[in-house]
């Protein structure tokens, strides 16, 4: 598979997550080998939990299902950009790249406010590939809010 395909999965997370009256966001995991590891939406509403996004329920999947906090080797796909909490769980991680449909000029933390990640000032740095699907991640995001004004 390849980027698109990937994020069009990380779409139908996010699509769940509309459903469920949360912002739709959604993340995927890919190992080296092209498997998923780990899919979610954001469920901070459900959850009652402030760290209920996207990327990292799924990074606690992965780990669970892994049985390691580090996830070297994989590939987070994620429908906008991440932010700081995010981008820093994913340096912790050791996740060794990112790719993202929408930037988040507000809060995004790995090229829009923030360089996370890829500024040289933490431990790990991962490769990053921004707008796979641009135009549709940050379509389901206008749509969403559309309807909650």
């Amino acid at each position: 598979m390849n980027d698109s395909e990937y994020m069009q999965i990380a779409l139908e997370e996010a699509k769940k997550a509309a459903e469920r009256g949360e912002v739709p966001v959604g993340a995927i995991l890919v190992d080296a080998d092209g498997g998923i590891i780990a899919r979610d939406g954001n469920r901070p509403i459900e959850k009652n939990d402030p760290t209920g996004h996207a990327e990292i329920n799924v990074l606690r999947q992965a780990g669970r299902n892994k049985a390691n906090y580090r996830l070297k080797d994989t590939t987070l796909y994620v429908t906008v950009e991440p932010c700081i909490m995010c981008a820093g769980a994913i340096v912790h991680a050791r996740v060794s790249r990112l790719v993202f449909g929408a930037e988040d000029p507000k809060t995004g933390a790995v090229i829009s406010k923030y360089k996370i990640g890829s500024d040289g000032l933490l431990n790990h740095t991962f490769d990053v590939t921004s707008g796979v699907l641009a135009k549709k991640c940050s379509d389901i995001l206008k749509n969403f809010f559309k309807t909650r004004r």
